[in-house]
């Protein structure tokens, strides 16, 4: 049996490191996005942005985490629920 409440917190706190991580990055050194797509997603897209602000970081900040608090309650719902 997972602990939801437990597990939901390490959630949060692992994502929100995270994107402070990569938009401190992307902020540093901006083609690190083009070369992500490039390398790791296989992918070459040409887009410029420069949405950089307050209030982009706390909404992607919030976004994010609760996308990821959905995917891991769904996960530990279906964990604790489905029988082995």
């Amino acid at each position: 049996m997972i602990n939801t409440n437990h597990l939901l917190k390490v959630t949060s706190a692992w994502t929100s490191i995270v994107y402070v991580v990569c938009y401190v990055g992307v902020a540093m050194y901006p083609p690190i996005r083009m070369m992500t797509m490039r390398y790791a997603m296989h992918a070459d897209v040409n887009f410029v942005s420069g949405y950089f602000g307050l209030g982009y970081f706390i909404s992607g900040l919030i976004i994010w985490n609760v996308i990821a608090l959905l995917s891991v309650w769904l996960f530990a719902w279906l964990f604790n629920t489905i029988k082995q």
